[in-house]
């Protein structure tokens, strides 16, 4: 709607993860740089942690674009609260292999000969696994143990652990030692700085073609950081709102009023997330 009152070629502030659009940022770029180390070392787990909306799957989408482009393989899958049993059954199918038994031996059995398959042929697999927060200890142990299949002194399989803050609780768990062990990067997404902000709604704007029309004052800039608390996607929620109240009040221009207003229509929806402080037990 609004893009095409204003002129984009698409819209810009889509809740929904688009690597095409990524920002970055400081913690994003940390956390890029630490998948990237970790794929040149070829060897450990990566974790990567953050808040809801801050980019993660952003993150991992980007990641899997480059491995793409690159011919390399890698199976991606979102956990659920599955069993160690059941995690095992997903990588196999993941990787496009029978997972039709319920015999815990053979899944392993067929996922070392196909790992075994592509180190002769040269290929490096690695398996991402967005909201890790959410599997049990026993399914984590389940993947440590197997980055213990070898050849050559090289683990077989490289994993990728994302979730929220969550996951780091978990994994420091005296239970969870040797997988701790096992990681050799860890990285958390944080919320956009106050400066950020502004940096990142134009980037947005400015890759669907934006051409300073609507004109956005900078006083809306910190009201957005406020209530968004930095999040991207909180960020875009807003950002969304703003420009439809543009269009609806045909504005090429849009100041501290305007975004005001759609806060306060955020609010009363509650769409917004508490302030820090309400937060806080007293």
């Amino acid at each position: 709607m609004y893009e095409t009152y204003y002129g984009f070629r698409e819209e810009p502030f889509r809740l929904s993860p688009d690597s095409r659009m990524c920002f970055l940022h400081p913690s994003y770029r940390k956390a890029r740089a630490y998948m990237q180390y970790a794929l040149q070392r070829r060897e450990g787990f990566v974790m990567v942690t953050g808040r809801p909306g801050t980019g993660k799957t952003t993150l991992i989408n980007h990641i899997i674009g480059e491995l793409t482009s690159q011919g390399s393989l890698f199976a991606a899958l979102t956990s659920t609260q599955v069993r160690a049993d059941d995690l095992l059954r997903l990588v196999v199918l993941k990787f496009g292999l029978d997972g039709q038994t319920e015999h815990k031996a053979v899944l392993i059995h067929n996922l070392e000969n196909f790992l075994y398959r592509l180190h002769r042929e040269g290929r490096r697999p690695l398996l991402i696994i967005d909201e890790a927060q959410d599997l049990p200890a026993e399914a984590l142990e389940e993947l440590r143990l197997l980055t213990n299949l070898q050849k050559d002194n090289q683990p077989l399989l490289q994993i990728f652990l994302v979730g929220q803050d969550e996951l780091r609780q978990a994994v420091l768990a005296p239970n969870l030692e040797q997988l701790h062990q096992r990681i050799v990067a860890s990285s958390h997404l944080a919320p956009l700085a106050p400066e950020a902000v502004e940096d990142y709604i134009k980037h947005r704007l400015a890759h669907v073609g934006w051409t300073d029309r609507p004109k956005l004052a900078e006083t809306i800039f910190p009201v957005i950081h406020e209530h968004s608390q930095g999040v991207p996607r909180i960020v875009n929620q807003i950002c969304s709102r703003l420009m439809l109240h543009g269009m609806v009040e045909e504005k090429s221009a849009l100041g501290l009023e305007d975004i005001r207003e759609v806060i306060d229509d955020l609010n009363a929806e509650q769409l917004l997330p508490l302030p820090r402080d309400a937060c806080s037990p007293a």
